[in-house]
């Protein structure tokens, strides 16, 4: 197989469909070929549907040959987090609590939209039991490893779409953030997640009440992002908290010369590692030579907002686990029955209290994204954790510092309390263990086109990713 073919963007896939010189079919069996070589090293996929996929792809061949393409993404493939539901597919959670489940009787929101465009979903990729953790691993499935360096996380909550991204085995894939389960992957693989702000896209109960939960797109690039993005967003009748109208981010954007941007290492509280620090460093460079002004800032926060962020997530998150503890204890993984066992202290109180934190920091982050046009700092504090890193039972140090949270090596939560600021997480390098880097981009509230306008110029600024051989991991 060409691996420049398992690296093509969705949007250059979707011209060759157009003019004949690349079929939906070759493209699929080039990532299935890649998909089952990487199966035990990198495991990024649950279930998979290649038959099925396969029958998907000579339909859509049949179309393109017609001219007559089914919808904007017929024939890419769409790697869909093991957590949503298709209708006749399985769905784990990465638990062996639903190992047994049936096929779902029905499809949510956003796969529906994502089908009805043509796309074909082929695989759903691996996710840490319940989405509860920043790495990616599950009694049910086992380790999901880095392309880039095995020895590490891809990430989690979506560690199985970044992975997936990173070696080629898919074209786009899904993800969902309720602490960084979208950024965070992005950044330990190399690839490029969209947080989107509350209420942007659709989800299914009943997490679509929760402020800090949000489903988004991964991709390699911006085009690909702003791709799948404007599939998945708009109301939805089953979806109170979907905003209307739908919001169609345009797909090429002005320069940012004269963009004053906002710079912050470490939002106040966090120990970042030197190769972080000098990736994110290097990354603002880039924007002042495209003739921006960056300036590091003091957003004016504390410990006291990623602590109020991790409470949040304890107290609902961990109250919405904990009912599985009196009678499946033993078959949850160690990390989820830390957390679930940690919100049965959680009191109304303490969860009130976290709003607290949340409006009062939002008064120092508001004024802030008036005066500057986006604030940028990095996604990660470290580029990975160890693959089958046990929160529940180890501790990580970061520059000699004991990390007392589980998310403590994670600069993204507090973009999930403040949840109406559309984030991008885009690649800044690579740290020195080969594993990358990555930088969020956070625009004012539902300004979507704003974060996705310092994304594209900065994409251009370095020349994209994955484009030759030695941008992509050697697997």
């Amino acid at each position: 197989m060409s691996e420049d073919l398992l690296y093509l963007t969705a949007t250059e896939a979707l011209k060759r469909f157009a003019d004949r010189t690349l079929s939906p079919v070759e493209l699929l069996d080039a990532q299935i070929a890649r998909a089952e070589t990487t199966a035990d090293s990198i495991n990024a996929f649950t279930y998979t549907h290649f038959d099925e996929a396969r029958d998907a792809a000579r339909a859509s061949e049949a179309r393109w040959a017609k001219g007559a393409p089914m919808g904007c993404l017929d024939g890419l493939t769409v790697a869909v987090k093991d957590e949503s539901y298709i209708e006749g597919q399985k769905t784990s959670h990465g638990s062996l609590l639903h190992e047994n489940d049936p096929p779902a009787s029905f499809t949510s929101p956003n796969n529906t939209r994502i089908l009805n465009e043509g796309a074909i979903v082929h695989a759903r990729t691996a996710t840490p039991e319940f989405s509860a953790a920043v790495v990616c691993w599950s009694r049910l499935w086992g380790v999901t490893r880095n392309p880039w360096n095995a020895d590490y996380t891809p990430g989690g909550s979506s560690g199985g779409a970044s992975a997936a991204l990173a070696a080629g085995t898919t074209t786009l894939a899904t993800g969902s953030d309720i602490g960084g389960s979208i950024r965070v992957p992005a950044s330990c693989a190399g690839v490029l997640g969209f947080k989107p702000p509350y209420g942007r896209n659709p989800d299914d109960i009943p997490f679509n009440y929760d402020f800090y939960c949000h489903t988004g797109p991964l991709a390699r690039s911006t085009q690909d992002l702003i791709l799948l993005q404007n599939v998945m967003c708009g109301p939805h009748p089953h979806d109170a908290a979907s905003l209307y109208p739908k919001l169609t981010l345009p797909t090429s954007y002005p320069d940012i010369k004269g963009w004053k941007i906002a710079l912050s290492m470490d939002l106040g509280s966090y120990t970042v590692r030197e190769d972080v620090r000098r990736n994110t460093l290097a990354a603002a460079e880039i924007l002042r030579s495209l003739g921006a002004e960056v300036e590091e800032v003091d957003i004016g926060w504390g410990p006291e907002v990623p602590q109020a962020c991790f409470n949040y997530l304890g107290h609902l998150f961990g109250g919405a686990l904990s009912e599985a503890l009196p009678e499946h204890a033993d078959k949850l993984t160690s990390y989820v029955r830390k957390v679930a066992e940690d919100a049965t202290i959680s009191t109304g109180a303490d969860f009130v209290a976290t709003l607290q934190v949340a409006g009062e920091s939002y008064m120092k982050l508001g004024p802030l994204l008036d005066r500057y046009d986006c604030l940028i700092c990095p996604t990660t504090a470290i580029p990975a954790a160890p693959a089958a890193f046990d929160s529940a039972a180890e501790k990580l140090v970061i520059e000699g510092v004991e990390m007392e949270s589980a998310m403590g090596w994670v600069l993204t939560p507090p973009f999930n309390m403040h949840s109406r600021c559309p984030v991008i997480s885009v690649p800044t390098g690579f740290g020195t263990e080969g594993v990358p880097t990555g930088m969020q981009i956070v625009a004012p509230t539902y300004r979507d086109a704003t974060a996705f306008q310092l994304a594209t110029a900065y994409e251009a600024a370095t020349g994209g990713w994955y484009n030759t051989a030695d941008s992509r991991p050697r697997l």
